[in-house]
């Protein structure tokens, strides 16, 4: 197992110790013993039991049983107590905002959606507090157990400070104190990640990826963002905005962006860019009465589920979005040299089936490694939640996680 992992202010090496084991168990789904345990760490037997003694009476792991495996004494299997530690996700989304709990190995115990109440900051931060705080009376779960709550929102963040700078979509949000606010209100323990990091971070959690693999997650939210794994860790970026893709041009002879240049993802391949071009096509009618998020949302709806039911001119402007994508992620591919593409987010579902017959071909012609091998372009596992789970499992990263730097010992 290889056990380079993110960094982390862990002082002591038996911390380090003690994530690389719960991770073990945690990728094993249905649990390890501790012979398993030495061969899967590469750590002694006395290390293991000295270890697990300790995760048993602090309530993380537990014993599932006992299992026979050659001669000898039965094995018995530890595996996480799932419910000894909970954690909060939230996506903060410019139409919606969706609310999950989570157990340990990051299923979903609970889950709600409201609308957005309004563009006022101080209103969407009350209405998160009562949402957070219905859906922990509803599960009738420990409140002790919750780790934390996890956001994910748009970017650019101050992640120092724990503000949301100028997101797409909620045009009064200017440095709003989220993650001081929110913990106010709760009494919980608050992080912030961009929504595509907390994509990313969902995918690693809930996927059936190697845990050294590396990825492009590209994320469909009412705006493009991108996320990258290498080695098993999400790169965040020195100051954790990485994955903003916006003025990245996919097409020279298209709309003119607010920053100066023609044909970038940000006027081309958003949703809203896309609804545009229907409009302008004489596809949608032009009768739209705003750009808000609750509109474009509708109709993007309105557009895909004609181009499912047969109308060729919807199925023309998805195509030409599709084809405009593949550009995007073609030039990212082959910078990065990745294992995989992964696409999600609020908006992919409508994409997804005309996306995944298109990509993979448009991806391959452009591939600078088809030669020595294929890049596998897949859905995410998780569906349109992503976001929320994510921020939730980075809530949960932070207990389970092994991260090297914590082989860096205090002098």
């Amino acid at each position: 197992m290889d056990l380079r992992r993110r960094g982390t202010n862990l002082p002591k090496m038996g911390d380090f110790n003690q994530s690389v084991i719960l991770e073990a168990i945690r990728r094993s789904r249905e649990g390890l013993s501790r012979t398993e345990l030495v061969e899967a760490t590469g750590l002694s037997a006395q290390t293991i039991t000295n270890i697990t003694r300790r995760l048993l009476s602090e309530g993380l792991i537990e014993e599932a049983g006992r299992m026979i495996q050659g001669p000898g004494k039965p094995r018995t299997t530890l595996r996480l107590n799932a419910a000894s530690r909970l954690s909060i996700g939230v996506h903060l989304d410019p139409a919606m905002m969706t609310f999950v709990l989570l157990d340990l190995t990051g299923a979903v115990l609970e889950r709600s959606t409201t609308r957005m109440p309004a563009d006022d900051a101080r209103r969407i931060i009350a209405a998160m507090a009562e949402s957070v705080e219905d859906l922990i009376e509803r599960s009738q779960l420990d409140r002790a157990a919750i780790t934390g709550i996890g956001v994910a929102t748009p970017g650019p963040l101050d992640a120092a400070r724990g503000t949301v700078i100028d997101p797409p979509k909620l045009h009064s949000w200017h440095r709003v104190p989220l993650r001081d606010a929110l913990q106010e209100a709760t009494g919980l323990s608050v992080t912030l990640e961009k929504d595509t990091t907390s994509a990313a971070v969902a995918e690693l959690w809930t996927g059936d990826h190697p845990p050294d693999g590396s990825f492009l997650f590209v994320y469909l939210g009412i705006g493009i963002g991108t996320a990258l794994v290498l080695d098993g860790a999400v790169v965040r970026g020195a100051s954790h905005n990485a994955g903003e893709v916006g003025h990245i041009i996919v097409d020279p002879e298209g709309p003119e962006c607010t920053c100066g240049q023609r044909g970038c993802v940000e006027v081309v391949c958003t949703p809203q860019a896309i609804v545009e071009r229907a409009e302008h096509a004489g596809v949608l009618a032009d009768d739209r009465v705003g750009s808000d998020a609750e509109s474009v949302d509708a109709r993007f709806t309105e557009l895909c589920d004609r181009a499912a039911g047969g109308d060729r001119d919807a199925s023309a402007v998805l195509e030409t979005a599709v084809h405009h994508l593949a550009v995007l992620i073609s030039a990212l591919t082959n910078m990065l040299d990745i294992d995989r593409v992964v696409l999600g987010g609020p908006f992919w579902s409508r994409l997804s089936a005309i996306s995944l017959s298109r990509l993979p071909t448009l991806l391959d012609r452009s591939s600078a490694t088809r030669a020595v091998r294929d890049l596998p372009v897949r859905g995410t596992v998780i569906g349109d939640d992503v976001a929320a789970v994510g921020a939730g499992c980075v809530v949960l990263d932070e207990v389970l996680t092994p991260r090297a730097a914590a082989l860096f010992l205090d002098s």
